[in-house]
Parts: structure tokens; sequence; C-alpha cells
């Protein structure tokens, strides 16, 4: 007797708004040189993107800006790129993979599934910034052979109230309880540079 065939999961899409509720700092170096050398030669597809990502990475590189982080812009306007969505993704996942009874424990070979069957729609996504962009310093320390070293860091800011809005589509292997659950964790730890520090949280607003 045949096997009976398994019933295909439905793909789906959601429609997401993540309005910040701690201020967004940027995570591109002003520095074309610097992204091109050092960030976009780690970026999956590279020798597809790497132009177009160098194209936007912000005008900078003087001597004060060195060390500056901030967004890629097109015709001025700040957006991120698709690929910072899929990163929360897997690092929320991988999070809540560690707590009993939630849909993230459950999905096994959760990066895989995240990269091959979850899309998210524009690749270009616009930043919505609720006033103007501000630079924040914050200290970094390191422990080095020569002792602790302490250093500035510098990146653009876009305040709280700033927002995105962006589609989810995922060819159903991925549940919508699991993605929920991931933007529920963005309430704790967001988008962008210093998230530990509690900066990038959100809240999402979900619809089919």
């Amino acid at each position: 007797m045949a096997k009976e065939k398994k019933e295909k999961a439905d793909a789906f899409a959601l429609q997401v708004k993540l309005t910040f509720t701690e201020p967004l700092l940027g995570t591109v170096p002003k520095d074309k040189a610097v992204y091109e050398t050092y960030i976009a030669g780690l970026s999956e597809n590279v020798d597809k993107t790497l132009d177009e990502e160098v194209a936007t990475v912000p005008e900078g590189a003087t001597k004060e800006e060195k060390g500056w982080t901030g967004f890629h812009t097109v015709d001025g306007q700040p957006f991120l790129y698709d690929y910072a969505i899929k990163g929360f993704f897997k690092d929320a996942c991988s999070m809540l993979a560690r707590v009993p009874g939630t849909a993230s424990k459950e999905l096994t070979a959760f990066r895989k599934h995240i990269d091959g069957l979850l899309f998210i729609r524009p690749r270009k996504i616009i930043l919505n910034v609720n006033g103007a962009l501000e630079p924040l310093e914050r200290p970094l320390r390191a422990q080095t052979a020569q002792g602790e070293r302490i250093a500035l860091a510098r990146s653009d800011c876009a305040p709280a109230g700033s927002w995105i809005a962006f589609t989810v589509v995922s060819l159903g292997a991925v549940q919508r309880e699991a993605i929920e659950e991931w933007f529920d964790y963005g309430q704790n730890r967001g988008l962008g540079q210093w998230r530990n520090g509690g900066y990038g949280s959100f809240t999402a607003e979900i619809s089919d």
C-alpha cells in the first residue's frame, strides 16, 4: 500500500511594522574601504551584492569619522538591508530555543530554515526617522596583552519612535507562531549596535 503523501505546509506572508522604543544605532562604517574589505566580505552572495552595498555606504572617511558607524542610504534616505532582519531572527531563535515550551525550541536546523525558507521584502527597508539622526558616543573596553584599553565608539542614532515596515514571506516550514515569538523578543533585544545595552528595542505590529 502506497504511503500517503504528507500534507504540504501552506506558504504565507505577514505585514510587519517595527516601531523603535529605544534609539536604533547604525552598524555601517562610514568608510567604503573598511566596509568593502572587512564587512561586505562576510556577506552571503557577496559577488552579487558587493558593489551595490558599497555604493550605499554613507559618505565619510574623514579623520574624525573613522570608526564612526551609520546607515546605508539611498537618495539621502537611511535604510536597512533585508539581511538585518534575518540576522535578528537567527539571534532571537538561538536564544529562545533554550526556553522550554517555545516554538523556537521545536525548530531544528533553524539557520537553514531562516536562510532558505524565509524571505524579507523589500530588500532595502526604509528607516522612517522620528526627527533627525544624531551621533551617540559610548566607551568600549577591551582586555589586551598590555592591559585594559578604552576607546570611544560613535554611531549615528535614529531616535525612539522611528519605524520600519516590510513583508515576511514564509514557504510554510517556519510557522507564524515562531516568527511572532521572535518579534516579541525584540521588546527585550532589538536591532543594530549595542543591543546588550538595550538599544534598538522595538514593538511589532503584525497583520496578514
